[in-house]
């Protein structure tokens, strides 16, 4: 798995905010089109795409796009 799979794979989940907007140091959760909606899809594009589980709180702990990817990656 590498980062710029991960980034166009979570930039996909979001249909009001473009792809560029998409980088490792993205703060995601401060985008507006963010929300408990939205953390669903992440999670379940996740465990399609990449086979790993994680939770509510492992998107808390995330501040940034390459963050969550560190999370995910060490699952």
């Amino acid at each position: 798995m590498e980062l710029e799979d991960f980034i166009n794979k979570f930039a996909e989940c979001f249909n009001q905010t473009g792809a560029s907007a998409f980088k490792p140091e993205t703060e995601f959760r401060k985008l507006d089109e963010w929300g408990s909606m939205m953390a669903l899809i992440v999670i379940a594009m996740i465990d399609a795409d990449f086979g790993k589980t994680i939770t509510s709180e492992d998107l808390k702990n995330a501040g940034t796009v390459a963050s969550l990817f560190e999370i995910v990656k060490n699952k």
